[in-house]
């Protein structure tokens, strides 16, 4: 996979279908450089191999079986313990450790599921990711991060209430299955909170880089990326971002502490000249 030209197929359409664990996997490799994609791909299709034989019959039963295999034998949950640890959000980490965030063993659910010939989608319910299995029969809503258990609407209702103490309403719409390039952002927006709140600029402005390339319209992203350069001690990959979002953003509340971000750049590019 070239993962340059396919954060742009998803930005230009979010829609765009896309092997998300691969994906997931190179993203990955901005952290781990040299990281064997195709070893842990391989990984995947040994789990669909041994859980494939029982995928059979309705569609709850094969939902079942996925979720007990993965979440249940092979020991995949949710890491409660340490939830703002980046290795949850490392496809490769999530691999090794067994242990992630709802929307990374999301992605593991789907990823087997589909080598497997179950279709499972993401759905990014408000504050907690999770995951269904549709058929022509009709769709199965479940938690990966809560070993798989399964959610019919008002579960999902009482799930996102607890999360986030507002009230929801699971529509249709709401349990609509995210788009892949939408997962991708998400993921990445997760890694970006985590360094943001350690802070490690530098990782964060590498994460942001590549929430740009998703979102390449999006001024606050580059608000951001531009913020996080600076602080990162690279003010002259800054310029443009900074320039980017007090250009196009018409009178933003903000506008006096992004210049002052900006003027910090220039002079910082200055002393170097």
């Amino acid at each position: 996979m070239d993962l340059d030209a396919a954060l742009r197929r998803l930005a230009a359409d979010p829609d765009h279908p896309v092997d998300l664990a691969e994906l997931a996997l190179h993203l990955a490799a901005d952290e781990y450089p040299g990281l064997d994609v195709p070893a842990y791909l391989a990984r995947l299709d040994a789990y669909a191999a041994a859980v494939a034989p029982r995928l059979t019959g309705p569609l709850a039963g094969r939902v079942a079986a996925l979720t007990g295999y993965l979440f249940g034998e092979e020991g995949f949950r949710g890491n409660a313990d340490d939830y703002y640890d980046p290795r949850n959000s490392y496809f490769n980490d999530v691999l090794d450790r067994k242990l992630g965030l709802p929307i990374t063993l999301s992605v593991l659910a789907a990823a087997v599921g589909a080598r497997c010939g179950l279709a499972v989608a993401g759905v990014g319910l408000p504050g907690h990711f999770v995951a269904k299995a549709v058929d022509a029969g009709g769709e199965v809503v479940f938690d990966p991060f809560h070993g798989g258990r399964v959610l019919d609407r008002a579960g999902c209702e009482a799930l996102v209430e607890g999360v986030t103490g507002r009230e929801f309403t699971a529509t249709a719409d709401a349990l609509a299955a995210t788009p892949p390039g939408l997962v991708a952002f998400r993921m990445l927006s997760n890694l970006k909170a985590v360094y943001l709140r350690r802070p490690d600029f530098p990782r964060a402005a590498r994460v942001m880089e590549r929430m740009v390339q998703l979102a390449p319209g999006d001024p606050t992203q580059r608000r951001d990326l531009g913020v996080a350069l600076v602080r990162a001690g690279k003010p002259g990959r800054a310029l443009n971002h900074l320039r980017a979002y007090l250009e196009v953003t018409p009178a933003p509340e903000d506008a006096g502490a992004v210049a002052a971000f900006l003027r910090e750049a220039r002079q910082a590019v200055a002393r170097w000249n």
